[in-house]
């Protein structure tokens, strides 16, 4: 079964069913009238409201990211050519949008790596502005991990050789340019990197047109169709950041998937692998089932950020920060046919509460199945730590042009200062505290496990979600590479805004 449908097609199921959902209540708290929102939905930021025609919600065909393919291989290496590229495409019915796409989409191709196998990704920028391309969750030598200054100028190429020595994972890759990672991301600048290995192939999880992709966002749009976003200098080029109301974050009030508007998909009665992807600036998400399966548990969670866990974990609902991954399964088979199901976002309001919904169409066979065990995780102890280190998130503490700032220890970031000096090979323990308000704070290179963490962070991790006030006690292994590297606030405008700091193995 084809995991698209036509427009049409879509708003006939979604016809067929609006009288179990107050659709037309549930888009009324979206205000044309533009300008923020000091709610915040459990999530740092201020809400920006579009000018334009919003769709209504499950009346357009999800569509999958395509595949890339190489544009050659040998025995050792796959390559692939991505031109960044503004186009026009239509994300909301009868308008267009410019995009600053990989290949001029949104979200851009797909590659899919085989663990072990390098991959060389050579980025072409024909974009009015530099940009950088982290691979996000990439154990990756520091020359190629996309460090915030090293610009791919406009017309220029650069080669990311990512040798990917380590598990099958749902990674994913953007822009990550020193003071503009927010709108250049807002603009379309993401996209998957899937790793595959013989482990996972072996466990029998759903696969092929029932492994789905999913990289949910918000935007707002301007009344033609444009995405609106409230840059300090929309031209990109010269004062970096956010107008004052948004300096906590951005988020938009339509809740994209995989770039379409509140999705619909057909599902047969069986299991589904979605890689749940939180791509957004700002919003975070708490998603969950409605109606949620009879006698089941909604999601079954295999996966993390950092590859497949060590047993299934259940899940009633997931919360997800921003640049989180979550690859669960759902089991259909507990609905009956032509049933709808909804994802929904429990921390959302009016629009925002709704993310996509599945129709249900036929039962047929299924061969897939969720082993009780998956893989081997050894798991990191306090006894292996050789250094321990403790990081405030908070604003304040450094101003710019009489902006307070972000700041990480009080201090703004500055490339030419390493905040942490761990050795090649060892443990160490961070303790991480957020203030203010919640900040997912993301470690490039080291993976790492969350002490004392609850059921939704188990595995491998390389976000951690701190609500205002929180603290998480990580223990992190520094293998693979020397060399200078980032850790910072993944809400993108705490980032632009100097929420960042530097580490380097030596």
């Amino acid at each position: 079964m084809s995991t698209n449908m036509s427009r049409r097609r879509a708003m006939r199921l979604a016809a067929g069913g609006l009288a179990a959902l107050p659709l037309t209540s549930a888009c009324s708290g979206l205000s044309r009238s533009g300008g923020p929102n000091t709610t915040t939905e459990s999530s740092a930021g201020a809400v920006l409201r579009s000018r334009a025609r919003l769709p209504e919600p499950f009346t357009l065909p999800l569509t999958v990211p395509g595949v890339a393919r190489p544009s050659s291989s040998d025995s050792t290496t796959d390559y692939y050519d991505i031109v960044q590229r503004e186009s026009e495409v239509e994300i909301l019915p009868g308008l267009r949008t410019k995009v600053w796409g990989y290949e001029g989409r949104f979200p851009g191709p797909t590659i899919v790596s085989r663990r072990g196998r390098r991959t060389v990704v050579r980025h072409r920028n024909n974009l009015p502005v530099p940009t950088v391309v982290h691979l996000h969750g990439g154990r990756t030598p520091p020359e190629h991990d996309g460090y915030p200054t090293d610009l791919v100028q406009p017309g220029a190429r650069r080669d990311y050789v990512y040798p990917l020595d380590q598990p099958a994972a749902t990674l994913w890759y953007h822009d990550h340019r020193m003071d503009f990672t927010g709108p250049q991301v807002y603009r379309g600048l993401a996209g998957f990197h899937l790793v595959r290995d013989d482990e996972e192939e072996r466990l029998g999880l759903p696969d092929g047109e029932r492994d789905i992709p999913l990289l949910i966002t918000d935007r707002a749009f301007a009344e033609d169709g444009a995405f609106d976003y409230p840059a300090r200098d929309p031209s990109l080029r010269g004062e970096p950041g956010v107008t004052d109301e948004f300096a906590s974050g951005v988020m938009g009030d339509c809740v994209l998937v995989n770039g379409v508007p509140w999705p619909l998909l057909e599902v047969e009665a069986v299991r589904y692998r979605f890689r749940l992807l939180n791509a957004s600036n700002a919003r975070r998400y708490r998603l969950a089932l409605d109606p949620p399966p009879p006698g089941g548990t909604a999601f079954t969670q295999v996966g993390g950020d950092q590859g497949l866990l060590a047993a299934p974990v259940g899940h009633e609902e997931l919360p997800m920060a921003q640049a989180e991954r979550f690859d669960v399964v759902v089991d259909f088979s507990a609905y009956r046919p032509g049933q709808q199901v909804t994802l929904v976002n429990t921390l959302g309001e009016g629009g925002t509460r709704h993310v996509m919904r599945f129709v249900v169409t036929r039962r047929v066979r299924d061969d897939s199945r969720v082993p009780r065990t998956l893989v081997e995780i050894e798991p990191l102890s306090r006894s292996q730590v050789r250094v321990e280190r403790d990081f405030v998130f908070a604003r304040g503490g450094a101003e710019h042009h009489g902006m307070t700032l972000w700041t990480v220890n009080g201090k703004a970031f500055d490339p030419r200062r390493i905040d942490a000096d761990p050795a090649l090979g060892s443990v160490e323990l961070w303790r991480i505290r957020a203030q203010n308000v919640p900040h997912p704070v993301h470690v490039h290179l080291a993976p790492f496990q969350v002490l004392g963490g609850g059921p939704t962070t188990s595995g491998w991790k390389d976000t951690v979600d701190l609500d205002n006030g929180g603290q998480a006690e990580i223990l992190l292994r520094f293998d693979g590479y020397r060399g200078r590297y980032v850790f910072h606030c993944h809400n993108l405008e705490h980032e632009d805004m100097m929420m960042m700091a530097n580490f380097e193995v030596h």
